[in-house]
């Protein structure tokens, strides 16, 4: 069967022989010719020599999830062959290199398999062992442009921007395109009844990840420090931050940097010094993983009880200790909202894609000064390292950072006596000075036992009376808090509820049980403490689908412990196997439970 613009291609190769580079011009192609695509990496956590994996959704309606299902795969990597012939759906393709012999066994009657010399060809075009390992990944661009019609010309405008200033490079890499381009003209039926046409769909449009994403949002925000020891999947974060800030926060009189990064020795280290940064005035930011999480969260209760304000970007990954490194999940929903011991609870926004990841985070740093607390802002592997395509950044220039209660020496001077955390105007939020403003306005930041005055205490009143504020504020929090995104279909009593990445595969899901005519309503959670909207939305409904990439459903356990939620009336849909949520098996998944009688 004939299909134009919904065609999925995976891609099987080795970890460190250059295939990120071809994969990448593949599917900026497919975009530029005005389609929208996606692209989810799969990679090993070492630096070389294990199979990776990156797979391309060819999606004309725009959908941003990944596809469970492989049309197109190109089996570059002899050790994975069974794996990956495995994978395809049947009526697709599988490409493979036909240089070598391959086993006899390894073929299926309900999938077309082309053979192509890629090797072959290109030792015999190309000098250098290094140069064919290239070329050879580069000849499988130009046979897929065959297959699926990519156009070339648009391939050939890519390579000339990216190699402007060496051309010799763009003559090699077309010589390596053409290759395999004529192989599957002369040798195929092409294209395939799976293919690629021209579209208007990209228009207004960029590609992008979150971790680049969110290193441009804290450009904006205005943040000039951050402090972070590496970790995967949150470190291209702040070498984004570093890049973005060599060329936009530089002096141009003196030449003088106007920004602080350090790479701390441990997490732990990373936090302090950001905390010591915001205590100082400066809008300061660590990204990091669950470990990092785990190793931060002294510090983190320290941030929340002595009331400083911090940015914190958890990249989550899947656990528990290490885990996978290079997989996703949203396993850090409890640690986070509750890092550190004793009542202590931390404010969380929810990207839910690259576009939100820039929006949320000048929003997050404005929180946190205007709250006075550590404010995390939990994406996760799947968001953060993959290739999403997302509206243009739009920036309001008028837009002012929310400093929130800092007093002036102006303000200062007319105090009688400061009390640094004393509520004066019932909201929960303390009036703060910064150090050196003026004489009066200097306190000392405990950790420990403190009185509403700032004095160290433990009178169990006084420090009753401190934690108890501290619940006023996070009162105040669920007000100011992005709302959730609600959505309804039918106003019928069953819902789905999710969190994060989960809203692509929610939505597209809900489209297709649409077309069976199951039409059920939507809540997207776009921050803890849940606001009003989200009780709402429980509240109306008798059965609420929760959908969430963990095992233990740490979302439905919020929902309980937060706002009270009947726990009687939420359904858990639990991905949690490190690959990214898909819309096939929220659509599984709800049918099974339909069928079992739970909706309502």
């Amino acid at each position: 069967m004939t299909a134009v613009n919904d065609v999925v291609i995976k891609i099987a190769t080795v970890n460190g022989t250059g295939s990120a580079s071809a994969n990448g011009l593949l599917r900026k192609a497919i975009f530029r010719m005005g389609v929208p695509v996606v692209g989810k990496n799969y990679f090993p956590s070492n630096i070389q020599g294990l199979p990776t994996w990156y797979e391309i959704r060819v999606t004309g309606e725009g959908y941003q999830s990944r596809a469970n299902r492989v049309d197109v795969m190109v089996a570059m990597n002899a050790q994975t062959y069974a794996r990956d012939m495995a994978e395809v759906t049947p009526g697709g393709w599988l490409i493979y290199d036909s240089t070598w012999p391959r086993s006899a066994l390894l073929s299926r009657e309900d999938i077309t398999v082309f053979g192509i010399p890629l090797s072959r060809m290109c030792n015999e075009h190309f000098d250098g062992a290094r140069a064919r390992i290239l070329m050879k990944n580069i000849a499988y661009v130009g046979a897929l442009a065959a297959l699926l019609e990519i156009d070339l010309d648009t391939i050939t405008e890519l390579l000339e921007e990216t190699f402007a200033d060496k051309q010799h490079l763009v003559a090699s890499n077309m010589e390596a395109i053409r290759l395999g381009y004529d192989y599957a003209m002369e040798h195929f039926a092409c294209p395939l009844s799976k293919r690629v046409a021209p579209m208007d769909a990209t228009k207004g449009h960029i590609v992008i990840d979150g971790n680049t994403a969110a290193a441009i949002g804290c450009v904006y925000a205005g943040a000039t420090v951050g402090a972070w020891y590496p970790i995967t999947p949150s470190t291209s974060l702040m070498d984004a931050f570093r890049s973005f800030c060599t060329e936009y926060r530089v002096d141009a009189e003196t030449g003088k940097r106007t920004y602080a990064i350090i790479q701390a020795e441990d997490e732990l280290a990373a936090i302090g010094m950001v905390l010591g940064a915001t205590w100082a005035g400066a809008r300061a930011f660590t990204p990091t993983s669950g470990p990092g999480v785990s190793l931060m969260s002294e510090f983190l209760g320290f941030g929340y009880y002595a009331e400083l304000p911090a940015v914190v970007f958890n990249v989550q990954r899947t656990g528990p200790s290490t885990g996978m490194p290079t997989r996703t999940q949203q396993s850090d929903l409890l640690s986070c909202a509750y890092a550190s011991h004793g009542d202590t609870r931390h404010v969380l926004l929810f990207p839910a894609d690259p576009g939100e990841c820039f929006t949320m985070t000048p929003r997050a740093f404005d929180l946190a000064e205007r709250l006075q607390t550590p404010v995390m802002v939990l994406s996760d592997l799947d968001i953060g390292m993959n290739d999403w395509m997302v509206p243009e950044f739009e920036w309001d220039e008028t837009h002012a950072a929310d400093r929130g209660k800092v007093l002036s020496a102006e303000e200062i001077d007319q105090l009688e006596q400061f009390h640094r955390y004393l509520d004066l105007d019932g909201d929960g939020i303390p009036y703060r000075t910064l150090p050196g403003v003026h004489p009066r306005g200097s306190y000392f930041t405990r950790g420990s036992g403190h009185s509403k005055y700032g004095g160290y205490t433990e009178d169990a009143d006084e420090y009753q009376e401190v934690v108890d504020r501290l619940l006023v504020k996070w009162e105040t929090a669920r007000t100011l808090v992005p709302e959730a995104e609600v959505r309804y279909s039918k106003r019928n009593k069953t819902g789905v509820l999710t969190v994060g990445s989960g809203n692509a595969a929610c939505k597209e899901a809900l489209d297709r049980l649409e077309a069976q005519n199951v039409g059920l309503n939507y809540c997207r959670v776009r921050a803890f403490p849940f606001d009003e909207a989200v009780k709402d939305f429980i509240d109306k409904h008798e059965v609420v689908f929760v959908v969430e990439q963990n095992r233990d459903a740490q979302l439905r356990a919020l929902l309980v412990l937060d706002i009270d939620a009947d726990p009687s009336k939420l359904v858990s849909l639990l991905h949690y196997n490190g690959i990214p949520i898909n819309a096939g098996f929220v659509v599984d998944r709800v049918l099974e439970e339909i069928a079992k009688g739970r909706a309502a």
